[in-house]
């Protein structure tokens, strides 16, 4: 999903809020401030954090409750469409039940992944490759759109303890914004970096660019800009509990008419395996 327009900055869990002419900066893992606006931008981050533990268990709690009758609806119809002489009509609308099904249920699983009760499988991972493998599935994409795909990565990227899946995940749908931000074309562009202790990965784009307060919102399930259909507004707040729960943090640098930047910050090894 993608936010509208756009002010540079902001990283989560927890967030700093700085602004340098109209950019907007929002960092999960910064330290260090003065005075009366360093209490203030910490309030920010514990009210932010803390909101978004709330709507995490809100979205876990509904994602459980919805499991079960969806898993009957879908398999009732499965085996609903087996049936002998079942009539041309019949059949059409069942299936079209099983597609409702499918896509509710896949929100569902984005929800608990955002709640972090998705269980990941990680392993030692090369976010170099993932990030090449991911790169191919969108390359063709970029070009009849008009966007310039660029890589810069790290040829002595260290690897890190992570779900690769889950780390494709969290790329594509930052490279799905980027290019979804960028109508008229543009360049995005794809890094890796070593830090100490960890990796970084960003994805910047050269599109519309995000507001303070759509920076505010971008990661709460459902908050989308897009029309109606064109998303359910879930990829954000996924790629917040996937890196949450890798024990990362990401920041957005934004602003309107200057494009966006994520920066997600990866430990060598995630929480349960330092």
């Amino acid at each position: 999903m993608r936010s509208p327009t756009s002010t540079r900055g902001r990283t989560w869990p927890r967030s700093e809020a700085s602004s340098t002419r109209s950019r907007v900066r929002w960092d999960s893992g910064s330290s260090g401030g003065r005075g009366d606006e360093e209490k203030a931008r910490l309030q920010r981050q514990l009210r932010h954090a803390d909101r978004l533990a709330t709507i995490g268990q809100l979205a876990a709690g509904v994602a459980h409750e919805l499991n079960e009758p969806l898993g009957g609806i879908l398999g009732f119809a499965q085996l609903a469409r087996k049936s002998e002489g079942l009539p041309v009509q019949a059949d059409a609308d069942l299936e079209k039940i099983v597609s409702a099904s499918l896509h509710a249920r896949e929100i569902v699983r984005k929800l608990l992944i955002f709640a972090r009760q998705m269980p990941a499988a990680k392993t030692k991972s090369d976010l170099n490759r993932v990030v090449t493998e991911g790169l191919y599935l969108v390359e063709a994409r970029c070009a009849t759109e008009g966007i310039r795909l660029e890589r810069d990565l790290d040829p002595a990227l260290a690897w890190i303890v992570a779900d690769p899946g889950q780390l494709q995940q969290v790329l594509m749908n930052l490279v799905v914004n980027g290019i979804q931000a960028m109508s008229a074309g543009g360049r995005l562009t794809i890094r890796t970096r070593n830090r100490p202790g960890g990796v970084v990965l960003s994805v910047e784009d050269t599109g519309a660019g995000m507001d303070e307060e759509t920076l505010r919102e971008i990661f709460n399930p459902f908050f989308t800009m897009k029309e109606v259909g064109q998303g359910t507004g879930l990829g954000l707040s996924v790629v917040h509990g996937i890196v949450t729960s890798h024990g990362g943090t990401i920041r957005v640098e934004s602003e309107p008419g200057r494009g966006s930047r994520f920066d997600v910050d990866l430990p060598l090894s995630g929480p349960d395996e330092a």
